[in-house]
């Protein structure tokens, strides 16, 4: 088993899809592990290629290079949030005041329009001047799904629940594709002393996947405080 540093351990999705059963044994023991104690694992072969990694990087960040006159167009009124743009510094963790240095957009989950859901998920907003964010985003949360599932599918076996348990929970869940982009700070003096990137939080979804960052500063937690 590798490790990031000392703490996070690095996992092999293949190990639990396609390895031996005691590779997927490991697999399952080590995963629940690293949350019990950590809250946090890194893992590979998750099914994102670097092509679609490279192709969404580009199309998300023609859209926040943007001028805002054109992100604040695909920030909709009465939806809180839950699809397309939401401006810079309007995200705060609980208990703080101050905003959240960064701007996102958020892709959801997509139904048939004859599926009993259809009326409960917003539909997605795409920006027109970016003819491509539509088909990375979309393809690249199926594929995240697809891994969500898989790391769900470990989680009941350390639970010792049947391995599918999840499945019926999930299936077209209402999970978000939340790309972000920590902004240029032009005007350091009008920023407030405590604002920062993403404060402190946790967060109140099932489980969270992230793709590797193209910069470093996630901070992690562990269950002894350090």
């Amino acid at each position: 088993m590798n490790h990031l540093f000392d703490d996070i351990p690095v996992l092999d999705l293949a190990d639990f899809n396609s390895g031996s059963q005691q590779q997927k044994n490991d697999f399952v023991q080590a995963l629940g592990t690293a949350y019990k104690d950590i809250g946090f694992v890194a893992i590979k072969n998750h099914g994102l290629s670097y092509k679609l990694c490279n192709d969404l990087y580009d199309v998300v960040r023609q859209f926040f290079y943007q001028p805002d006159e054109i992100k604040q167009k695909y920030e909709i009124m009465g939806l809180s949030g839950q699809r397309g743009y939401t401006g810079k510094g309007k995200e705060h963790a609980k208990g703080r005041t101050n905003g959240d240095l960064k701007e996102f957009y958020h892709v959801g989950q997509e139904v048939a329009p004859n599926d009993e859901l259809a009326s409960e998920y917003p539909e997605n907003v795409w920006p027109e001047e970016m003819p491509d964010f539509r088909r990375y985003t979309l393809e690249a949360y199926q594929m995240l799904e697809d891994a969500g599932k898989c790391m769900l599918q470990a989680i009941a076996l350390y639970l010792r629940l049947e391995e599918n348990y999840f499945e019926s929970k999930v299936d077209k869940g209402n999970s978000i594709l939340r790309p972000i982009h920590y902004f240029p700070i032009d005007n350091p003096d009008e920023v407030p002393a405590d604002a920062v990137r993403a404060a402190e939080h946790g967060d109140i979804n099932l489980i969270t996947l992230l793709m590797g960052a193209s910069t470093e500063g996630l901070q992690v937690l562990r269950r002894d405080g350090k």
